[in-house]
């Protein structure tokens, strides 16, 4: 008897043709987060198994964080031919169980000398003889036992929730454009659980926000990459264009026009690393920028697609999604970033295109200089699976 892992995945089954592709790919990333643990990954009967883990409760909590895993169950398994074996394997992992059960059983051996029903009266029977602090709830009990009759026999209490959707990395590249807020960590988290890779850009105007927000953000960064995988952040120095657009541009324009900026240059970076959208946490009506006369202004200067995974959602909803994914107390620190600097007074909320394009023009032919400075100056942050590979260590760390 030993100790293993038993891996669903959801969405890929509804693949077609193309299934062997999204298969492989999710294979690989359990792979990738089962090898810290030593942990041995294989496929069989629709099922990712893996066993020989030096700490089975870490690892499958890992492996539920890949994107495309439906559930984890750590599970017995041992050879069917000994029901003498699965009835005792029950009895043990029951023994410090109180309450109700039931057993619930399933056979893909029709040869095997006992079918489900006389599975689940037996094993339950005997359960029940040895824990007199049990008792029989088929409808709505405390505990199910799987007992399950494939190549082998495996038993299993209980599963932890998966992340769901797709295996990273099959649906493309994307951009995320990452603040120090609460929503768009939460926005690269739902569109990289689509299978996206991303790539993040960070606008930085020092000495007006900190070093401290730079940390925070590259943070961020860090706890998306234990879902993520690797992401390469770019950390823009935005100081001189948000000057220069607070220096020449109507006031009620300028947090329009500094968005703009951000687009163009979030877009050349993306271009530049082979990113093929840009990823934004807006979310329709929250603050004056995020008008769809606003949002219409920021996407008249982008070619490339703007996907923006929380346009419809309250608030109180992208909390709730950033406090499941453990973003939020970092989003929550006190550091502010870039958009909070030079805000105006009375922001236009809607704003004509034609006017907002007019006030741009204010920054003339220099305009095209410093998008051009803000990209080649970008610093290059990699972080991976929850480590910083490449850039500056967070402020007050010694160093190794």
């Amino acid at each position: 008897m030993r100790e293993i892992l038993l891996v669903r995945f959801g969405e890929v089954y509804l693949k077609g043709l193309n299934r062997p592709l999204f298969m492989r790919a999710l294979v690989d990333r359990v792979r990738h987060a089962a090898e810290p643990f030593g942990g041995h990954v294989w496929l069989k009967d629709s099922r990712i198994y893996v066993s020989d883990m030096n700490d089975t409760q870490a690892c499958a909590r890992r492996v539920a964080q890949v994107f495309g895993i439906h559930s984890v169950s750590i599970a017995k398994e041992m050879e069917k031919a000994d029901f003498e074996a699965v009835c005792q394997a029950a009895i043990e992992m029951m023994a410090d169980k109180s309450g109700s059960f039931k057993v619930r059983a399933s056979r893909s051996d029709k040869k095997y000398p006992y079918d489900s029903p006389q599975i689940n009266e037996i094993v339950g029977g005997r359960v029940l003889e040895a824990n007199p602090n049990l008792h029989v709830d088929v409808k709505n009990p405390d505990y199910t036992l799987v007992v399950e009759i494939r190549e082998k026999a495996t038993l299993h209490i209980g599963r932890i929730e998966g992340a769901g959707g797709m295996p990273m990395g099959t649906a493309g590249k994307a951009c995320l454009l990452l603040s120090g807020g609460i929503d768009s960590p939460v926005a690269g988290y739902m569109i990289a659980r689509r299978g996206v890779r991303l790539m993040a850009v960070h606008f930085h105007s020092f000495p007006y926000t900190s070093e401290r927000a730079r940390d925070k953000v590259i943070e961020l960064a860090r706890i998306l990459s234990t879902y993520c995988g690797k992401i390469d952040l770019f950390i823009v120095p935005f100081t001189e264009m948000q000057m220069k657009i607070h220096q020449h541009c109507p006031e009620e324009m300028t947090t329009l026009i500094m968005r703009r900026q951000m687009m163009r240059i979030a877009e050349r970076l993306a271009l530049r690393e082979r990113a093929q959208a840009l990823v934004t946490g807006e979310s329709l009506g929250q603050v004056a920028s995020q008008t769809m006369e606003a949002i219409a202004s920021t996407d008249d200067v982008a070619t490339l697609s703007i996907f923006r995974p929380l346009i419809g959602f309250d608030k109180i909803d992208i909390i709730n999604y950033a406090e499941k994914i453990g973003t939020y107390e970092t989003s929550s620190l006190p550091y502010e970033d870039c958009c909070t600097v030079f805000t105006p007074k009375h922001p236009l909320t809607r704003p004509k295109l034609e006017d907002v394009r007019e006030g741009e023009s204010r920054l003339g032919e220099e305009m095209e200089t410093m998008l051009q400075a803000c990209v080649d100056g970008a610093e290059k942050v990699i972080v991976e699976d929850g480590v910083l590979v490449k850039g500056p260590k967070p402020e007050g760390e010694a160093e190794g």
